[in-house]
């Protein structure tokens, strides 16, 4: 079952309808029956099969069509809000349901934690883009690190990712790619990060940086989410450890410019939702950038350093156009809902706790990422 038919759902929703379709059936639902309707009914005509199934699921407690698939669910993608987290895992629990979301609330996170303690179901949380995919990727490039220098502490982890447009004109040098509110939201709370083996909460967007990506320069900033368990998980092995957001040069002076502009007593994320969007288009044409680093000294003192980058461009799956932003975040949601099926995970499973390799090199993610070399 999948729990909201937005751009993320639908492109789950196609991922899967080309994995092994016949062995699935997909239940997807929405608040707005007709984004469902419109989903399943394009993913059925390309793929030839009535794979998906689409329902209006309520704001609010069950309807006879949630139930009633519930009870064929073997596992929940959800896809809504972040703010419904905690309901769609009361949902699963009822139902007996394996689980999986993409939100990066801490308090839901929380709330979906606690539900999920005392279920035989698995229940992963944050595992779309970042979180979810760079983490693993960093959790393994630690493990790489650390086996192949034999040590057990390192000095920094980096973590960065960037959901851009292909073009970017000033003042801004940005175009919307993904949610609005997403992104206004991620500026504006605060990072965690490790610093000097200690964990802290830093403000977003406090220090940008410069970086060459093969060769491409960018910006980075810390911006809210992006961590997810690591620092928790790595605690007393990295000196250092952080996650921000690349954007284009020149896009985080024009966001302190506006968040500076804030009338007082106005919520920051609204207002700087609303003045970008005022501002900045949503485009189609994308590109996500992922790049992850573990730096450190080997066990005769030498700096080294392991790192890898990722360049995802938009793509057609069953003849279905989608973004860069959209298969990046729900392939790693797809990926764990066959591994949820496959290793009998129970209760809650933090990105730190996945198999690295066989969630990196699994056939769904693989097919967007790449393949890591082990």
């Amino acid at each position: 079952m999948i729990a909201g038919a937005g751009g993320i759902g639908h492109a789950a929703a196609v991922i899967l309808s080309n994995y092994k379709a016949e062995d699935l059936d997909i239940f997807i639902g929405d608040r707005f029956l007709e984004n469902a309707e419109k989903s399943a009914s394009e993913i059925n005509s390309k793929t030839g099969r009535s794979v998906c199934s689409p329902f209006l699921f309520p704001e609010e407690g069950e309807n006879d069509d949630l139930s009633k698939f519930l009870e064929r669910t073997d596992v929940i993608l959800d896809c809504l809000p972040g703010s419904q987290a905690p309901r769609l895992a009361e949902l699963a629990k009822k139902y007996n349901c394996h689980y999986a979301n993409l939100t990066e609330y801490v308090r839901e996170t929380d709330m979906v934690t606690e539900i999920a303690e005392s279920c035989d179901t698995g229940f992963v949380l944050q595992t779309g883009l970042a979180p979810g995919y760079i983490n693993v990727l960093a959790n393994h490039l630690f493990q790489r690190f650390t086996e192949k220098y034999k040590v057990d502490k390192v000095d920094t982890i980096e973590m960065k990712v960037g959901a851009l447009s292909k073009h970017a004109p000033e003042p801004y040098f940005y175009a919307y790619t993904w949610s609005p509110i997403g992104v206004a939201t991620e500026y504006v709370k605060q990072a965690i990060v490790v610093d000097d083996y200690e964990t802290k909460y830093i403000p977003s967007l406090s220090k940008t940086e410069m970086i060459l990506i093969d060769g491409v320069a960018y910006e980075d900033d810390y911006t809210s989410g992006g961590a997810a368990d690591l620092p928790k998980a790595l605690a007393g092995k990295t000196k250092n450890l952080r996650y921000k957001t690349l954007r284009y040069p020149g896009h985080y002076k024009w966001v302190r410019s506006v968040l500076k502009e804030t009338p007082e007593g106005e919520d920051k994320v609204a207002f700087l939702n609303r003045t970008m969007q005022s501002q900045i288009p949503a485009v189609e044409d994308d590109v996500v950038v992922v790049f992850a680093s573990v730096k450190g000294q080997d066990s005769g003192g030498q700096l080294r350093s392991l790192e890898k980058s990722i360049f995802v461009n938009p793509s057609k799956i069953n003849g279905i156009k989608l973004r860069a932003i959209q298969t990046t975040t729900a392939a790693p949601l797809c990926q764990m809902a066959l591994m949820l099926l496959e290793n009998k995970l129970k209760g809650p499973v933090f990105q730190s706790q996945i198999p690295a390799l066989e969630f990196l090199n699994g056939e769904i993610v693989s097919s967007v990422f790449g393949e890591i070399d082990e």
